[in-house]
């Protein structure tokens, strides 16, 4: 028998295929119970799948409010302003304030929809440049193929919570892929962006623990910080400074819902001066304090 390297990995034709990397990553899967989901004004660094299986749950982004429907997904992007609601037990006008619990086998679903939410969710990110698309809530129409999956998911995670199977995992990310087709081009335009933006991207997320400068920045493409920060703001919405504390807010959301750093290690890790100087940051972009992200006490 012989290994056989590097010719053209196996594959007869000649044409170059040119394929998208997406890094699906997982960040949290759950059925709930929600007696109150007042939660005003957040902003959160990952993207957020939903679906209630009774009415009475709210979205609302800028000026629009969704009454959200059995018969649709809602999916909202990374650092996109929204507020939520559910509508039979609405108590507070601002700030983030949720209470349910965890949906298992031993409750009746068709006994609890006038009295909770049944809510499920999925937060996950899908890597750079897809997690820094425009901002909105995206309304998809649920298929066979969709239905099929969520009954599925929401069944398994009746029984288990915690410790998913493989079978589980790969289930869940067909599902989230499926929805995501369902998005119009129109969002995926990031994957366009000018290679010298993107570069700078890259660069930002492999050094995201560091301070980062628009000089150091655009000197990597030989650029002016003038010329480079204006063809930033043009190609992805956001100016650049702007764009480097959403990431860096979004790596330390990472590294409180996946270690037991504390806000002090979390906020030096990522390049801060101090925990006060972070603490602002990470409010101004999610509308929560370390502390009460830290504690979960949101959906």
């Amino acid at each position: 028998m012989k290994f056989v390297k590097d010719i053209e990995l196996g594959d007869p034709s000649s044409n170059h295929q040119n394929f998208i990397d997406l890094k699906l990553k997982l960040l949290c899967c759950r059925y709930w119970l929600l007696e109150l989901w007042d939660c005003h004004e957040m902003v959160f660094p990952f993207w957020r799948l939903y679906w209630n299986k009774n009415t009475g749950g709210q979205l609302i982004h800028q000026d629009n409010v969704f009454e959200m429907d059995t018969n649709h997904l809602y999916i909202i992007p990374p650092f996109t302003s929204f507020s939520s609601r559910y509508t039979k037990n609405h108590i507070y006008n601002d700030g983030v304030h949720v209470a349910g619990k965890q949906l298992n086998t031993n409750y009746n679903e068709d006994d609890l929809e006038n009295m909770f939410l049944i809510h499920f969710f999925v937060h996950f990110n899908l890597g750079v440049p897809f997690d820094s698309v425009y901002p909105g809530i995206l309304k998809i129409e649920l298929t066979d193929y969709l239905k099929d999956r969520l009954q599925y998911l929401t069944s398994r995670l009746k029984i288990e919570n915690k410790d998913f199977k493989l079978t589980f995992n790969l289930k869940l990310q067909a599902f989230i892929k499926e929805a995501l087709t369902n998005i119009g081009p129109e969002l995926w335009k990031t994957i366009n962006i000018d290679e010298r933006v993107l570069k700078v991207i890259r660069y930002v997320e492999v050094h995201i623990n560091k301070k980062l400068s628009n000089a150091e920045l655009s000197s990597l493409v030989n650029m002016a910080p003038n010329s480079f920060a204006r063809l930033f703001k043009e190609e992805m919405n956001v100016t650049l400074h702007q764009f480097i504390q959403n990431r860096k807010i979004a790596k330390s959301c990472e590294l409180f819902e996946h270690t037991n750093k504390s806000i002090e290690e979390v906020s030096f890790n990522l390049g801060f001066s101090d925990r006060y100087h972070f603490s602002r940051v990470f409010k101004s972009v999610t509308g929560l304090t370390p502390a009460s992200y830290k504690s979960g006490k949101y959906t």
